[in-house]
């Protein structure tokens, strides 16, 4: 029960999904969650990609994207766009690691995070028409690996750096604690049970499933890299920006591989 409980935990930070009154609420389960936030992926990722997959019975590819990639904003809050453009705000400069960090509580948007943003979300967009034009089929299997995988991420981050920032004055002070191996057992076992439902599902599909478990790790590996150097850490708003480059990696690698390996 604990561990459902710490599910919809994470499901209520992450998203606008109501959840039940008994779940109630300790500082602590913030931390312990993190574990199920590829599961989270997946509702979102799900949502997503049923309304790509709706949208295009009435609409063009290119408006099924734009109200997918919308739909996964609405139910997010738009969270992880957040970080990201705070983070390229923070580090898009060559600025100090106590200047980055300054930039990235300011709650204004910069030349350098309204870019990100533009660059990250247009790209995407791209991206998922041309799965879509590929195999729409493939188009939401990859939203939905691509969202699971994402969220694994800021889960690595979490265990293998410190926070960067004032940990007493974080925004969500429980977040600012590293998760311990278990908790990110959890959460790489979610991605690999994941992968296995969709390579059970489209065998045809493995190559490209394998593709972006590349992808999204060296990302991720490259992403804890910077972080350390450039910050020494994490902070809430490099999770957010990792989860969403590592995103856009994996689906770059399942359109950069379709045509590779076609389906039969």
């Amino acid at each position: 029960m604990h561990q459902v409980r710490l599910f919809f935990i994470a499901l209520q930070f992450f998203t606008r999904v109501p959840v039940p009154r008994w779940v109630g609420f300790e500082p602590q389960w913030l931390q312990q969650c993190a574990r199920y936030f590829p599961l989270v992926g997946a509702v979102v990722g799900g949502f997503s990609a049923l309304v790509l997959w709706a949208a295009q019975l009435a609409f063009p590819a290119t408006v099924a994207v734009g109200l997918a990639m919308a739909a996964s904003v609405w139910l997010t809050g738009g969270f992880h766009e957040d970080g990201l453009a705070d983070t390229c705000d923070g580090l898009g400069g060559a600025v100090s690691r106590e200047k980055a960090l300054t930039i990235m509580k300011d709650s204004r948007i910069g030349s350098y995070g309204a870019l990100g943003l533009i660059l990250v979300l247009g790209i995407k967009a791209t991206v998922l028409l041309g799965l879509v034009d590929t195999d729409p089929s493939l188009a939401t299997m990859a939203l939905v690996w691509a969202h699971v995988a994402s969220r694994a991420a800021p889960v690595w981050i979490l265990h293998h750096l410190p926070y960067a920032g004032d940990a007493e004055h974080a925004k969500a002070k429980p977040l600012a604690t590293r998760v311990g191996g278990p908790g990110l057992a959890i959460a790489l076992g979610l991605v690999i049970a994941t992968t296995a439902m969709c390579a059970w599902l489209a065998p045809e599909n493995v190559p490209l499933l394998l593709g972006a478990i590349v992808a999204s790790a060296a990302l991720t590996f490259h992403l804890q890299s910077k972080l350390d150097r450039r910050l020494g850490g994490y902070t809430g708003d490099t999770l957010g920006a990792t989860q969403q480059i590592v995103e856009l990696a994996a689906l770059l690698a399942f359109l950069a591989l379709a045509p590779l390996f076609p389906a039969a």
